[in-house]
C-alpha cells in the first residue's frame, strides 16, 4: 500500500467501508445486478426489497453503491429523479416506525453496577483475577458510557494516554475523531467526578488493577487474567452489557444495546431540567432532531409543546 491509498483509506471508517462492500456484494452476487448500474436497474433492486429491508437498510445499501461509482468516476444513478421517487413510495406503501435502543434508566444502573460490586468483591475474596478483572472493567465501561452518553464505537477506541484523571475532581477524555466529527478534528468531553457511580473511580480502579499505562482502555480478558493488546470491537459491547444486565436481573435485557447507555443519560439530564441546547452540547448532537431521537417517550413530547 502506498503513502496516498493508505491516507485515502483512514479517511473511511472501517464500519462503514465493511458495509458499502456489504452492499456491492448484495447487488451483484445476491441480487445478479451489475455495475456500473443504470437508474432502472437500482429502481427495481429498491422495489425487489422494499417489503424485506428496512428502509435504513436501503438507504445504506445506495450510499455504498453510490461511493463505487463515484471511486470509479461513474455516473451516480441513485441520485436520480426515479429512484428518489420510488424511496419516497416505499415510505408511504410500507411505513415503519424506526427501532430504538431502550433507554437503560438511573435506577437499572444503579442494579447494573451493584451486581458487578458484589461479584468483584466475591472474586477478590476468592483471588480470582480473571474475574476481578472483567468486573472491573464491565464496571468502568457502563459508568463512562452512561455519564459521558458514549457509542460503543466510541468505548472501544478510547486510549489511556488520551484521559486525563483529576483525582477528587474529574477526568478528561480525548477522541481523534467520532461519528459526528466528520472532520477528524478532534474532541476533548469532561466528566466529573461522583459520589455515587463514579466513572472517574471506576476508571482508576481497573486501569491500575489491570497495569494499563497505554493502548486501548477497554479489552478482552482471557479466563487465565491476560489482557489483549487490541481494544473490544465496538460490536462486542451490546452483548457484554446485556450479559451485564441479565446477571443484575434487570427486565428485557435483551432489548438494551450500547444505545441504551446514551438514550439513557438524555433521558436522564431531561428530566433533571438540563436545558436542549446544554443536553445537545454535553453529547454533541449537531441538530434537534438527534436529540430528540434519544430522549425518552413522555420527556420528547414535552420538547415538542416547547
Amino acid at each position: 500500500m502506498n503513502k496516498v491509498d493508505r491516507y485515502v483509506q483512514a479517511s473511511t471508517r472501517k464500519k462503514t467501508t465493511l458495509s458499502y462492500q456489504a452492499a456491492v456484494r448484495h447487488f451483484e452476487e445476491e441480487w445478479g445486478g451489475y455495475l456500473p448500474a443504470t437508474t432502472d436497474s437500482i429502481a427495481r433492486y429498491l422495489a425487489d426489497h422494499a417489503e424485506t429491508l428496512a428502509m435504513n437498510t436501503l438507504k445504506l445499501r445506495l450510499a455504498g453503491l453510490a461511493q463505487w461509482h463515484r471511486d470509479y468516476g461513474f455516473a451516480d444513478p441513485t441520485k436520480s429523479p426515479l429512484v428518489k421517487k420510488v424511496l419516497k413510495g416505499i415510505r408511504e406503501i410500507h411505513p415503519a416506525q424506526e427501532k430504538q435502543a431502550k433507554p437503560l434508566h438511573l435506577a437499572q444502573l444503579t442494579q447494573a453496577v451493584a451486581w458487578l460490586e458484589t461479584n468483584l468483591q466475591q472474586a477478590v475474596a476468592t483471588n480470582h483475577r480473571a474475574e476481578q478483572l472483567r468486573f472491573l472493567r464491565d464496571r468502568a465501561l457502563v459508568l463512562i458510557g452512561f455519564w459521558r452518553a458514549f457509542r460503543s464505537d466510541e468505548l472501544s477506541r478510547l486510549c489511556v494516554e488520551h484521559v486525563e484523571v483529576d483525582p477528587g475532581k474529574g477526568m478528561t477524555l480525548y477522541l481523534s475523531r467520532s461519528k459526528t466529527d466528520k472532520q477528524s478534528n478532534g474532541k476533548t468531553y469532561r466528566a466529573p467526578a461522583l459520589k455515587q457511580l463514579c466513572p472517574v473511580t471506576a476508571y482508576q480502579e481497573w486501569i491500575n488493577a489491570a497495569g494499563l499505562e497505554s493502548g486501548p482502555v477497554f479489552r478482552s480478558i482471557d479466563r487465565w487474567g491476560h489482557i489483549a493488546e487490541e481494544g473490544l470491537n465496538s460490536t462486542s459491547i451490546i452483548p457484554l452489557l446485556r450479559r451485564i444486565l441479565r446477571g443484575a436481573g434487570v427486565a428485557d435485557a435483551e432489548h438494551f444495546s450500547s444505545h441504551s447507555l446514551r438514550r439513557g443519560f438524555a433521558t436522564w439530564a431531561n428530566g433533571n431540567g438540563w436545558d436542549l441546547k446544554t443536553l445537545m452540547g454535553y453529547v454533541g448532537w449537531n441538530d434537534v432532531k438527534s436529540a430528540m431521537r434519544y430522549i425518552d417517550g413522555n420527556a420528547a413530547l414535552q420538547w415538542e409543546a416547547i
